[in-house]
């Protein structure tokens, strides 16, 4: 592929990338605060604090699990798995805006320039 050519599809790639994030960021905004409130519960909770509740919330959601902070109450324990599957909305989510626009970047790639020719037909 050539500089320019590369370029032009860097470019296509992330303004797709964009228009999707601009079409879900209420759903994505909605997502991020619905796990950072139950990671700021979980926190009270657990007695750690709402930014330990809240550290606790996304590396739980992004499945890494350090083990550093862990529930031990019942409550906290089952906000901590609905925490996870939130996660993996969320992954999902972004995964799915981001073939969205490679889809994207591949169609214009098939398209035809101005001023050139379709020789397909």
């Amino acid at each position: 592929m050539t500089g320019k050519k590369s370029n032009v599809v860097r470019l296509v790639y992330l303004s797709a990338l964009l228009d999707g994030l601009h079409v879900t960021w209420p759903v994505l905004s909605a997502l991020l605060a619905f796990k950072a409130g139950l990671g700021a519960i979980v926190g009270v909770v657990e007695g750690w604090g709402v930014g330990q509740g809240i550290y606790f919330a996304f590396v739980t959601g992004l499945t890494i699990g350090y083990g550093d902070l862990v529930p031990r109450q019942t409550l906290t324990q089952v906000l901590a798995v609905i925490i996870g599957f939130s996660g993996i909305v969320l992954t999902g989510l972004v995964a799915a805006l981001a073939v969205r626009a490679l889809q994207a970047t591949s169609v214009a790639q098939k398209e035809p320039r101005e001023g050139t020719r379709d020789l397909s037909r």
